[in-house]
């Protein structure tokens, strides 16, 4: 019997383990996907089981003082250090989604889902899709 009990808690640590390397949360370098060039960190929360990311340091040559000029409504003119740009995602069974996600530099907002690729805690997929079916998918990677 000890055996068996000994078995199941390696188990359940095991499994707690696999679980928490492939969460999406932390904060995450983003890579244009047309440029390669690093962009921001990413801080990606949860909330009452709900997903956000919030842009914690910019990366490019605009720095802290980089304005969200092509945004609309509240955010318009707005810095972008600090803004929410992934809002309202949910868990489904292989990735996050339901949510949207904003790009600060076209201020045009996308529906979005995240996920971990298969044993690869470090990497994010960010992918963004279009009404029209267009989709982009972006590679983040996690800050240390």
């Amino acid at each position: 019997m000890k055996k068996l009990s000994l078995f199941a808690c390696l188990l359940v640590l095991f499994t707690c383990s696999i679980s928490a390397q492939t969460s999406i949360i932390g904060t995450w370098k983003s890579i244009d996907d047309e440029t390669g060039e690093a962009k921001s960190h990413v801080r990606i929360y949860q909330n009452e089981g709900v997903v956000y990311g919030k842009i914690v340091k910019i990366l490019t040559d605009k720095g802290d003082d980089a304005i969200c000029e092509a945004c609309k409504g509240a955010r318009k003119n707005q810095p972008v250090k600090g803004m929410v740009i992934i809002e309202k995602m949910k868990k489904g069974e292989t990735r996050w989604q339901g949510g949207t996600i904003l790009d600060p530099e076209s201020g045009n907002t996308y529906g979005c889902a995240l996920w971990n690729p298969a044993g690869k805690n470090d990497v994010l997929k960010v992918r963004g899709k279009h009404w029209t079916g267009f989709y982009r998918t972006q590679t983040w990677y996690r800050v240390k």
